[in-house]
């Protein structure tokens, strides 16, 4: 062990004394805050709200205090196509609070499988514990969104609003979490007992009873919108009512997308994930029976490309990153060069993008949608538009400019129609995915 010893500390504290404007770096920082007295308003000048490459999108929706942006960015790329397909206004949503209940529904499910799955294994192996901790959460992943829509299809928000904790969901999350542990004792102890399947079986129904009474009192009875009618506005002002519409033949007429040429791709640098090879989670899903969480990583120049290329064909596209580094949240501004943190503190933080993964300093946090580039004159990006879902008073009106540079270090994940794959490529992401630990930061939920 290497103690510090007070001869250093003197040591120490000389060469602060020494650091050029000390006094005043200490006393912007304790009156303003690190970011604030660090803020470099230059990284703005470059980073103007200007594309050459811009998909049409409308008004930015607002997840408010909840985890959904994964949810929210997919069902906004939805949005945006049936936008376009039916000239409806762009304060046309989608319903989250509808997704957001079979995905709750579901993953409770999902965690009293994988309860019985490691019921052997003891208390404080490393996979219970870290199914324990978090038993269920609002975050997801692009094929999880993509299970839930499959099996129980889509309908407006204005047939299934948002309730207060669909929007707020802190205190559901403790309690259903809670709930889920108090049930993960009883489904082990079935399973020490060596009880029969069908018993645990029988035990699960009875417990997703429950769950399904829980949620429909929080959220609105799902039941309700079985069938439905839906009436809108065009933009021409156009009446139009479509009669005893059900969520999955809504989905088919006004979404009219096959998810399954939908598929995510990601860029993880680490010596653990080769290139042009896919991978799935061990115990990460929410829908049993339904879509696996399949990704294939690619070389960055290569996720650039694909993201483009939908963009170029009009179409947005969903995307994760790590939502924390030198991100300006009130002005929208995604750039490396925000913060002149490592300057005012003499310090060195510079890591590579493998070494944020390997050493549990970065993964995806947060999911939104790129809308547009700006691309120079050898076809390069140089700065993304991003469409947020923390309504319209962050960035402009909710939108974010990216730099590219903060794109390639902090940008996990798109998803992208497998048509802009190449051929190699296309070959590569049907092979059997190799299996995750739980832990791995590509199960990182946005």
């Amino acid at each position: 062990m290497t103690e510090i010893s007070l001869e250093q500390i003197k040591e120490f504290d000389q060469g602060l004394k020494s650091f050029p404007a000390a006094d005043v770096i200490r006393r912007a920082v304790s009156s303003n805050g690190i970011d604030k007295a660090t803020l470099d308003a230059k990284a703005a000048i470059n980073s103007q709200p200007v594309f050459s490459v811009e998909v049409k999108t409308g008004k930015v929706a607002n997840q408010m205090a909840s985890g959904r942006c994964w949810m929210f960015a997919a069902l906004n790329t939805m949005r945006h196509h049936t936008a376009d397909l039916f000239n409806i206004s762009d304060k046309f949503e989608l319903s989250q609070s509808y997704t957001f209940f079979w995905d709750k529904f579901e993953k409770s499910n999902y965690f009293y499988n994988n309860v019985v799955k490691t019921a052997d294994l003891p208390l404080d192996d490393r996979k219970v514990a870290y199914l324990m901790q978090t038993p269920q959460q609002d975050g997801g992943q692009w094929d999880m969104i993509c299970a839930i829509i499959e099996k129980y299809g889509l309908v407006p928000q204005s047939v299934f609003p948002e309730s207060f904790d669909s929007s707020h969901s802190s205190a559901l999350n403790r309690l259903l979490n809670r709930k889920l542990r108090k049930d993960a004792v009883e489904l082990r102890a079935l399973a020490a007992q060596k009880t029969n399947q069908a018993e645990i079986d029988e035990k699960i129904k009875e417990l997703n009873a429950d769950n399904y009474r829980f949620l429909s009192l929080v959220f609105g009875d799902p039941a309700d919108v079985a069938h439905f009618d839906f009436e809108y506005r065009d933009e021409d002002k156009n009446y139009h009512l479509e009669k005893n519409l059900t969520p999955k033949s809504f989905f088919t007429k006004f979404v009219d997308q096959d998810l399954e040429d939908y598929v995510s791709i990601i860029n993880a640098p680490t010596a653990d994930k080769p290139y042009d090879k896919t991978y799935t989670i061990e115990n990460l899903g929410n829908v049993v029976g339904g879509r696996q969480v399949k990704h294939l990583n690619v070389k960055l120049d290569e996720f650039k490309k694909l993201a483009i290329a939908q963009l170029k064909d009009g179409q947005s596209v969903w995307f994760g990153v790590d939502m924390g580094p030198q991100v300006d949240r009130e002005t929208g501004l995604m750039d490396l060069d925000n913060y002149a943190q490592e300057a005012a503190f003499g310090i060195d933080v510079s890591l590579t993008k493998a070494e944020q993964l390997d050493y549990a300093d970065s993964l995806m946090t947060h999911a939104m949608v790129l809308t547009g580039v700006d691309l120079d004159e050898n076809d390069q990006p140089l700065r993304w538009k991003v469409e947020n879902s923390w309504g319209e008073k962050p960035g402009k009106d909710g939108y974010f400019v990216m730099s590219d540079a903060w794109m390639s270090l902090y940008s996990y994940q798109v998803v992208v129609n497998k048509k802009y794959l190449p051929e190699a490529l296309k070959t590569a992401q049907v092979q059997d995915p190799k299996i995750l630990d739980p832990w791995d930061p590509m199960g990182a939920l946005a």
